[in-house]
């Protein structure tokens, strides 16, 4: 396995920001910037060196020694400049660690696209620079203010962090600008002095380094829009189930999973629970299923006197597999013998747990009809069911 660090860059100035301190230490969306880009580099590397100004050192501390990292975290003050402050990170790389990512940290919104492509890239040709084409025409300015030049946009790119690098050339790269004392802007321009081979890696557009008021506002957009794009896009669907059961001499009544003491039962293939029966098919109604006489058919020998709870169950697999589950259930059970309500909050409570629910979520009512119809000539009960349910797509 190749040995990878990281050196953080947090020691700027900040002074474009017209803040009252350190730009990193900045909220963005609960989060500092700070604790944004060590958070996004720390799963790819051994180790990060944190290289922050003097004054600001206490603060870096008070934040980062909050966050459970998955690889070590050193700090070390900078210097006067970019190129100074590398340098300082670098002496304390470990001398047989291969490649290090030099990241900016106000380069908060780093993506784990981003990084895996740029350490692929490295460890393939040797050094990956992320950068994007320059859409915009660029233009040479003398210092009279008049345009001297429009260079070709085409051989024009942008670079971003973290920039991916051998060590050990980067190392001589330093040696060699400091016998010539070369200043670069960036870490791989201190290669190309020194004769490496440099290539970029596609970088990203919301890559963005915030340095200015407005780089805020803009990043917590990306955020906001990520956020939306990693959540499930989901539909919401209703389904309507109904059955009926006559009654039956020597058998148990049971409703919603709960055996209701009573001197008759429900004629059926299965334990004849009428409600859940309801709520059955209005689940599978919901996604499209079919219904409970398609899943489970009355000519199977398997479902002889199966509790319809098992059933229930086997319908919230069903589901499951169609990415779908129900988020609220109404069940009615119609009945004019015998009376329900001292068993209705139990059988609420088997249903939500059935449905993985909680119980606010379960509604069941009894009703009777008057003595009016087969229910009310106490023939049989009927039930019926609504669910809603929530379906990914």
């Amino acid at each position: 396995m190749t040995d990878w660090y990281a050196l953080i860059l947090a020691a700027g100035s900040g002074t474009r920001m017209q803040s009252s301190g350190n730009k990193v230490f900045l909220d963005v969306c609960g989060q500092s910037v700070l604790e944004r880009s060590i958070r996004a580099i720390a799963p790819f590397v051994q180790g990060i060196i944190l290289v922050t100004r003097k004054e600001d050192m206490q603060e870096a501390r008070a934040i980062t020694e909050t966050i459970s990292l998955p690889c070590s975290l050193e700090y070390t003050t900078g210097g006067a400049t970019r190129q100074d402050s590398v340098e300082c990170g670098l002496r304390l790389i470990p001398e047989n660690c291969t490649f290090v990512m030099i990241h900016d940290a106000a380069r908060c919104l780093v993506s784990e696209d981003l990084i895996r492509r740029v350490m692929q890239d490295a460890e393939r040709n040797g050094s990956a620079i992320p950068a994007i084409p320059v859409t915009d025409t660029i233009k040479v300015i003398g210092a009279d203010q008049r345009i001297s030049t429009t260079p070709d946009r085409n051989t024009l790119f942008a670079v971003q962090t973290p920039q991916a690098l051998r060590v050990g050339e980067l190392r001589k790269a330093f040696a060699h600008a400091r016998e010539t004392g070369f200043q670069g802007t960036d870490d791989a321009s201190l290669l190309e002095h020194a004769g490496f081979p440099v290539y970029i890696s596609q970088g990203e557009r919301s890559n963005l380094k915030i340095t200015m008021p407005e780089d805020l506002g803009q990043a917590r957009r990306i955020l906001r829009t990520r956020e939306d794009e990693s959540m499930p896009n989901y539909e919401y669907h209703v389904g309507y189930g109904y059955d009926v059961h006559q009654f039956a001499a020597e058998r148990k009544l049971i409703l919603c999973g709960i055996e209701v003491p009573y001197t008759r039962g429900l004629l059926g293939h299965s334990d004849a629970d009428v409600a859940l029966h309801a709520l059955m098919d209005a689940m599978l109604g919901s996604a499209a299923l079919g219904d409970i006489g398609h899943l489970f058919p009355d000519t199977d020998p398997a479902y002889l006197g199966i509790s319809s709870i098992l059933l229930l169950q086997k319908t919230v697999e069903a589901l499951k597999a169609s990415k779908a589950s129900v988020i609220q259930a109404d069940l009615c059970i119609v009945a004019q013998k015998p009376k329900l309500a001292p068993y209705i909050d139990a059988m609420r409570e088997r249903i939500a747990q059935c449905l993985e629910l909680p119980v606010s979520k379960v509604s069941v009512k009894a009703t009777t009809t008057e003595h009016l119809g087969f229910e009310g000539r106490e023939e049989g009960i009927s039930a019926t069911a609504v669910v809603m349910t929530r379906v990914e797509t």
